[in-house]
């Protein structure tokens, strides 16, 4: 995707998350005087191949958190999560805006294969978390890496339900702290406990510095 296109896209996405994605329909958007209309006509015939390209314009502001910091690199499991769940629950509405939720309708099969995409990549990144942690002696090594990452999965997954946890009712940080504290504890070495309590002590008071 070409700088053009990857411009036309976030001030779409932006559009979408301000007014709605009955806003961001072909019809919409050639009247919009924001929108330049020869750049859309350029990419975008369909609306499909449009609302492809949103969804998987949300899995790349994903997925680049896990590689800025190195996820797979040299750094520690715990230490590695606890930086990557950090940014996650601060972008956490633009990483998962709940308009977005509204395809699930519109296009079932174009945002399941997003979600199935999403999902096999969350998937991917636990299973090294896991293997890593396991070997460093921070987790258990009687865990199954698989049933372990699936759950985490479908914890993360029940953040993006509105009707489940509303945002304005629920902090998306406390949500996400909780949740992956609940996430180590329960896999979580003597050693890994007790290096992550540290961790948390270090975050609290870099906080109120």
């Amino acid at each position: 995707m070409d700088k053009e296109q990857n411009l036309l896209l976030n001030t779409i996405r932006e559009l979408a998350n301000a007014r709605g994605i009955k806003e961001v329909n072909l019809e919409n958007l050639r009247k919009n005087p924001d929108i330049p209309t020869d750049i859309l006509n350029k990419y975008y015939q369909t609306e499909e191949s449009l609302v492809c390209d949103i969804l998987a314009e949300e899995r790349k502001m994903f997925e680049v958190i896990f590689e800025d910091h190195d996820f797979d690199g040299y750094n520690d499991a715990i230490d590695i999560l606890f930086t990557v769940i950090g940014e996650m629950a601060g972008k956490f509405l633009k990483l998962s805006p709940s308009v977005t939720l509204q395809y699930k309708d519109i296009y079932p099969e174009i945002y399941q294969k997003h979600l199935d995409a999403r999902v096999e990549f969350i998937f991917r990144k636990i299973q090294v978390n896991l293997q890593k942690g396991i070997y460093e002696g921070f987790y258990r090594d009687d865990v199954s890496i698989e049933l372990v990452a699936r759950r985490y999965i479908s914890r993360l997954l029940d953040l993006h339900d509105p009707d489940n946890f509303p945002p304005e009712n629920f902090s998306i940080e406390t949500m996400f702290k909780q949740m992956f504290e609940s996430f180590v504890q329960s896999i979580a070495t003597e050693k890994g406990l007790a290096y992550f309590e540290e961790k948390k002590k270090q975050a609290k008071l870099k906080n109120t510095m």
